[in-house]
């Protein structure tokens, strides 16, 4: 069993090995519960579940068809856009 500690602003760190055992990243959500043994921290999903049925075609592009080499160009364009900006 680890420990913790409560600071002055009421922040509690979680142990590094539960972290990494969790998977949980910073900026993780939690929903707090008071309950007779303690306090209870469960992860909230950062968004409902879907069904790629549910989804299909929400974001349909209206325009003209691209080709191949536009895509591919376009592509390559953001890719070099990114490297000038330091992303890469």
């Amino acid at each position: 069993m680890e420990t913790t500690k409560l600071s002055s602003k009421g922040q509690v760190i979680l142990p590094k090995s539960i972290r990494v055992a969790h998977n949980w990243d910073a900026g993780i959500e939690f929903a707090v519960e008071d309950t007779p043994d303690g306090v209870l921290l469960r992860p909230l999903k950062p968004f409902t579940p879907t069904r790629l049925k549910d989804v299909y075609g929400c974001a349909a592009y209206k325009g003209k068809a691209k080709s191949l080499e536009e895509l591919e160009a376009g592509i390559k364009a953001a890719v070099k856009d990114r490297h000038a900006r330091g992303r890469y």
